[in-house]
């Protein structure tokens, strides 16, 4: 009974969510006190279901980004990428290619809050609709959370289960890893950008460089990446270390800002720029894929994949990458990878092979097919957030026009990446 109850509230959630962009916040928090008023997540159980590193990130470094956009850095930074790009459609594809980079290193919400301020101040400076440019930031910001154990928290939880430290997720047991499959389809994904953009063929006139007028900010953005990727190789670290690092330096940004200025407004600032929406938005996400967890929905999903795989390993692969775009696409991937990894090592007992290719798969699918839908990552979410502060209506068909050719071919060159160096 809890399981019909759970889908179906789980459904009309994404209804909502869909159907009312402008109040995702306040239908994912009712959606997530009807689980837990129905009994379906034990109130015991529901600060458990909520990811306060991520919440904590993603707070932290909202309000250092407004320090950094205070010290004229991202303006800066636009001035430099205009300058060295013939025209707008270029100018959009290496912006997605850096923060494609950054993603790699830092957490991809983290990324997106870092270099949209870059994209924003060059829409701006060129009268551009920034809704498409942000847009392709997030999904490339996403794609690449994969390649690194500190990029995203899917490849947190991969390497902790697996045993995979660092550069395993370069080479492993002496074949290319999963770094390899991200960068590839990198590559490919931004064939797909360059098409998409194909008509934004204005040229970038010359531009005077913006004087940064503090550079503090940018070194306390550079101390997130930094720390990290150091906390990546600490061992049983508690699980808010992330976001910790984040708020910490956010606390440094704020005392060094009342320091200088003596000026409480400009102290206060930051914490006002943070979109708690957004945040009350990824609370209610976490609660509601927590209930779903407890009711077993999940759980069966899986069991339906160990069945219908057989003895088959390729179909136990295909099933896992392409079940997990299409899970992803409208559920968070954190629960769900968490959930499918014992399965998935489970299913490679059975099967008397190593789980490498099926571990993956998983967060091949997984981490990639959050950027089908706007709801799908925490990324994608983020980007939306800050074109609506900035007062951008963004239509569904705005992102599935971007996101849906992106994500089909970063996926299929990593799903034959892998196949081809761990599956054959």
């Amino acid at each position: 009974m809890n399981m019909t109850i759970a889908l179906a509230l789980f459904a009309l959630t994404y209804v909502g969510l869909l159907l009312l962009p402008n109040k995702r916040h306040f239908v994912a928090l009712i959606f997530a006190l009807l689980f837990i008023l129905c009994g379906i997540l034990p109130v015991n159980k529901v600060l458990g279901a909520v990811d306060f590193n991520v919440l904590m990130m993603i707070a932290g470094t909202m309000g250092l980004v407004s320090l950094f956009i205070d010290s004229q850095m991202p303006a800066r930074l636009a001035d430099l990428i205009l300058e060295k790009t013939p025209n707008v459609k270029w100018a959009v594809v290496f912006l997605s290619l850096f923060a494609g980079i950054v993603s790699a290193f830092v957490d991809n919400v983290a990324t997106v809050l870092m270099i949209a301020p870059v994209a924003l101040a060059i829409s701006k400076r060129l009268k551009l609709n920034p809704v498409p440019i942000i847009i392709a930031i997030a999904v490339s910001s996403n794609l690449q959370g994969a390649a690194t154990l500190v990029g995203d928290t899917t490849s947190i939880l991969l390497g902790g289960y697996a045993g995979m430290d660092f550069m395993d997720f370069f080479f492993f047991l002496g074949r290319p890893s999963i770094f390899w499959a991200v960068e590839l389809g990198a590559v490919l994904s931004c064939v797909v950008l360059l098409w998409l953009f194909r008509r934004e063929n204005g040229p970038i006139g010359a531009t005077s460089l913006t004087p940064v007028t503090d550079y503090v900010p940018t070194i306390l953005l550079t101390g997130v990446v930094v720390l990290l990727i150091a906390a990546s190789f600490i061992p049983g670290k508690p699980a808010v270390t992330n976001g910790l690092i984040c708020m910490w330096l956010l606390a440094v940004g704020l005392f060094y800002t009342a320091f200088k200025t003596r000026d409480l407004r400009k102290v206060v600032k930051p914490l006002r720029e943070i979109d708690f929406s957004t945040l009350i938005l990824l609370a209610g996400l976490f609660i509601i894929i927590g209930g779903i967890t407890e009711a077993g929905v999940i759980d069966a999903v899986a069991g339906i994949f160990v069945h219908l795989s057989g003895d088959s390993v390729f179909l136990a692969y295909t099933l896992i990458v392409w079940a997990s775009v299409l899970f992803s696409a409208f559920i968070d991937n954190i629960p769900y990878v968490a959930t499918m990894l014992p399965v998935v090592q489970g299913m490679a007992a059975m099967m008397g092979v190593e789980p490498y290719v099926l571990y993956f798969g998983l967060l091949t699918g997984a981490t990639l097919g959050g950027n089908l839908t706007p709801v799908g990552a925490s990324a994608n979410i983020t980007a939306i957030g800050i074109l609506r502060k900035e007062g951008n209506n963004v239509k569904n068909r705005d992102f599935l026009r971007i996101g849906i050719p992106f994500t089909l071919t970063a996926v299929m060159a990593g799903y034959l990446f892998v196949w081809i160096f761990w599956g054959m």
